[in-house]
């Protein structure tokens, strides 16, 4: 695939709002995309400027798994089972000392886990 073509599949993945997909292409071709940082949307290059400085603190983007744990933690927080949550949470120490979960993590589940001293008041 020319260096043009991902630009342009970038550049319309952002003017649709499509924030996943643009990220998927920036990541695949990274060098690429990075040379060619001015031909991309402002969007895109907020994007990349987000890529590039993940990858430069060592933290690794959450998996599917690990995304799909904080749902599960969200759902339970909001039906205040506590119970249910404290065991979805055993062996999931380590997600939840990443800084990019408290992003996912909602209203409920940031109060009952602050309470529960499982991630430090924000």
């Amino acid at each position: 695939m020319d260096v043009r073509d991902i630009i342009t599949k970038i550049n319309e993945s952002v003017e649709q709002l499509d924030f996943t997909t643009a990220r998927k292409y920036i990541e695949e071709n990274l060098e690429l995309v990075e040379q060619k940082r001015s031909l991309l949307k402002t969007n895109a290059r907020e994007i990349l400027k987000f890529i590039i400085e993940k990858m430069i603190s060592g933290e690794k983007p959450l998996s599917k798994s690990e995304l799909n744990d904080i749902r599960v933690i969200n759902t339970y927080a909001t039906r205040l089972d506590i119970r249910g949550l404290k065991l979805n949470l055993k062996g999931k120490e380590q997600l939840l000392l990443k800084s990019e979960t408290l992003n996912y993590l909602n209203a409920d589940a940031k109060i009952i886990l602050e309470g529960m001293r499982a991630i430090n008041k924000l």
